[in-house]
């Protein structure tokens, strides 16, 4: 039996992207945790940032801008590219870690990074789109309220480096919502 190769009609669009952001919001109560475990987040550039509340309570909000990347809309999936990083330092004993150049990768459901200083790529979160809203528009895309939950390899190597146990494989860090442009 003889199975025809798909059409180029069956194959997925693609659209490349050209800018946007991504902003990062921390729960409250993991905020929370780490400042009082000594575990300072910064924020590195060109990643913004910022205050805000959640519930009432106030945490860490960080923008990001998008730099590149490729998108599919069905099936969903592709990369969504940023520049900046976020360094997390044990202020009770200067030990810090560093992850910039954030990829969203929508294909393995994944937001991968690169550990400063060096080439490695280590996966940070584990995207949980199931209280997420995506909406495609003609020019860009927005997905709002993507659930972050911490990889096993981001909990080992933070919790490692930094000489804590603050870190644990699946905990909910917070949301995402990213708002490329195409």
């Amino acid at each position: 039996m003889a199975i025809a190769a798909p059409t180029a009609s069956a194959a997925p669009h693609e659209v490349h992207l050209k800018s946007g952001r991504t902003a990062v919001t921390v729960a409250p109560a993991i905020a929370k945790a780490l400042l009082s475990n000594g575990i300072a987040p910064i924020v590195t550039r060109p990643g913004k940032p910022s205050l805000t509340t959640v519930s009432g309570q106030p945490t860490l909000k960080a923008t990001y801008p998008v730099t590149g990347g490729s998108l599919t809309t069905s099936p969903l999936g592709g990369n969504i590219k940023h520049k900046g990083g976020l360094k997390f330092t044990n202020v009770f004993n200067g030990r810090s870690l560093e992850v910039k150049n954030f990829t969203i990768d929508l294909t393995k459901g994944q937001l991968t990074g690169n550990v400063a200083g060096t080439t490695t790529r280590v996966p940070v979160f584990k995207l949980d789109l199931s209280t997420a809203r995506i909406k495609v528009n003609k020019h860009s895309a927005d997905a709002t309220n993507v659930t972050l939950k911490l990889t096993p390899e981001a909990a080992g190597a933070l919790n490692s480096t930094l000489k804590t146990k603050v870190f644990a494989t699946g905990l909910v860090v917070g949301t995402a919502d990213t708002h490329p442009r195409f």
